[in-house]
């Protein structure tokens, strides 16, 4: 405190008791591929805000090729989406740099804001892989994979995807049934499209059909852009902590495979998000999962991304902490804070309960700070949250009742 030498008035400015932790950012999306100027900013990361930004950066000159990339951030924006950070490898580039220079991927760890990331027109393990370990590093953002264009047995979205695994065989003179489209890979195993499990990352199928921005032609294109422009729809109207599903794809006349219920049946459980069309609604995403096991607690994307932004808007929220003095009034702080926050939270319907303390819990106090815990220079609280999941199966009851009715005369 300030030292006071010679008679007078002194004024001090004292900080309010209460330091609001603001909600984090979930709909900036990333995207890596090849851009329609193949040349146009190669590995760099530029923020797109919309359309014409694109075009400016990417597309500035005639008779342009269209490419996955272009048609991805423009169904992204057409969905909902309203930035962007694009990185051009080029024709022939990979999805990720080298251990000496930074490229694709890589590029995009120091970006803060990126929720979302995807590899439109990269749909091979290696790419899935890479998509999957960034996300998973950062722990900040949801990676979007894309299945193969031509994938005619689902089974094949079911089992993980090694190098060797991508494609059938050659037939042989001794097995003529080799390579018949359920027979083994390149390395001897059976084809595989799926991406490993993960917590961080999730999967659609099948292809869309658009109308390309740039030709005017009606063309095959990976889901992935548009899907992220639905999760930002879906944050901006309703909130990261509903599930970005039962939503109309804007754009999408057709799809490239019509999946029946029957198949459905064996997609979902595996994590595979299907896109279905429904004569009454049109085309629409009817899948939001995760590609983490059936049992897990992160098996469903609003779950992920939930926790995601809570932690996100936490850790920003109480950066002024570090290096405050460890004792009771900075575990008081701590409470207060977090538990403002959540109740917040709460009160947009993303946590469980009729009662902020039915919602969730907020604890440091002594039990969680113990002297071992202060002499290392650490202050511990331990926050428990209650998520709302989705009603992802809606099942009606229904049977027959004999009828009747009973009379009751009231003063006769």
């Amino acid at each position: 405190m300030p030292t006071y030498f010679s008679p007078g008035i002194y004024v001090e400015e004292v900080p309010g008791a209460a330091r609001p932790i603001g909600p984090a950012g979930t709909s900036t999306a990333a995207f890596v591929g090849v851009a329609p100027d193949r040349n146009a900013h190669l590995n760099e990361a530029l923020a797109v805000n919309n359309w014409t930004d694109f075009l400016r950066l990417y597309a500035d000159g005639d008779q342009l090729e269209s490419t996955p990339l272009a048609r991805a951030v423009f169904g992204f924006l057409d969905n909902g989406g309203t930035r962007c950070w694009v990185v051009n490898v080029g024709e022939g580039g990979s999805v990720t740099g080298t251990g000496r220079k930074r490229a694709g991927l890589d590029l995009l760890e120091a970006v803060d804001e990126i929720s979302i990331v995807a590899a439109p027109g990269f749909h091979d393990p290696v790419a899935h892989e890479a998509l999957l370990s960034l996300a998973e590093r950062t722990r900040a953002m949801v990676a979007i994979c894309d299945p193969p264009p031509d994938i005619d047995d689902i089974s094949t979205l079911t089992r993980v995807a090694t190098p060797g695994s991508t494609r059938p065989a050659k037939p042989s003179d001794t097995d003529p049934a080799a390579g018949s489209g359920s027979g083994g890979g390149s390395g001897g195993g059976p084809v595989a499209h799926r991406p490993r499990q993960s917590d961080f990352g999730a999967l659609y199928y099948p292809w869309l059909r658009v109308r390309d921005p740039l030709s005017g032609e009606l063309v095959l294109t990976p889901p992935s852009g548009h899907v992220a422009g639905i999760w930002a729809r879906t944050d901006a109207l309703r909130g990261v902590h509903k599930a970005p599903a039962n939503e109309p794809v804007r754009g999408a006349v057709d799809l490239g495979q019509l999946v029946t219920r029957a198949e459905h049946d064996v997609l979902n459980p595996k994590g595979v998000n299907v896109i279905r069309y429904f004569p009454g609604e049109g085309i629409r995403v009817w899948g939001a999962r995760t590609l983490a096991a059936e049992a897990s607690e992160w098996r469903y994307l609003n779950v992920r991304r939930l926790s995601i932004a809570i932690e996100q808007a936490i850790a920003n929220g109480t950066r002024w902490m570090v290096f405050e003095p460890n004792d009771f009034t900075l575990w008081r702080s701590i409470r207060r804070d977090i538990g403002a926050f959540l109740t917040r939270v709460w009160r947009d319907g993303a946590l469980l309960g009729r009662t902020p303390e039915e919602a969730f819990f907020v604890k440091c106090d002594e039990e969680t700070n113990p002297a071992d815990v202060r002499d290392a220079g650490m202050v511990v609280a331990h926050i428990g949250i209650a998520v709302v999941k989705p009603a992802e199966f809606v099942v009606f009851k229904l049977s027959q009742w004999a009828g009747g009715t009973e009379t009751e005369t009231i003063g006769g």
